[in-house]
């Protein structure tokens, strides 16, 4: 399982890359990078969690950042904002996560009296 959540991670930084210099025609890119997110989150760690949250926030601002920038902006914003959509993918499935373990440690604690 770690192979695999971690080639979807991978994918989904090469498809980002790949996707903000070229464009794919026929390719919903963003879906294809959401779910290759949703699968690598199934591998992260927790311990990453806050840090994955952040940059949800900070990756598209960083887009907007180098968007301004003559001649490769555009290219640099559309692998940042690339990146923003796998990475909230992963965060989307650290949040399920946590809920699921939430949930379950409030169901063992009401059957262990």
């Amino acid at each position: 399982m770690d192979k695999l959540t971690g080639l979807a991670t991978v994918l989904g930084i090469i498809l980002a890359v790949v996707a903000g210099l070229v464009p794919i025609p026929g390719l919903d890119v963003g879906l294809v990078l959401l779910i290759l997110g949703v699968i690598g989150g199934i591998g992260a760690s927790q311990d990453g969690a806050i840090r994955m949250f952040l940059a949800v926030l900070v990756l598209p601002a960083i887009a907007a950042g180098l968007g301004g920038i003559p001649a490769v902006g555009g290219y640099l914003a559309a692998i940042f904002a690339n990146l923003a959509v796998a990475a909230t993918g992963i965060a989307a499935t650290l949040a399920a996560r946590k809920a699921y373990d939430v949930v379950m440690g409030g169901i063992k604690g009401l059957t262990a009296g």
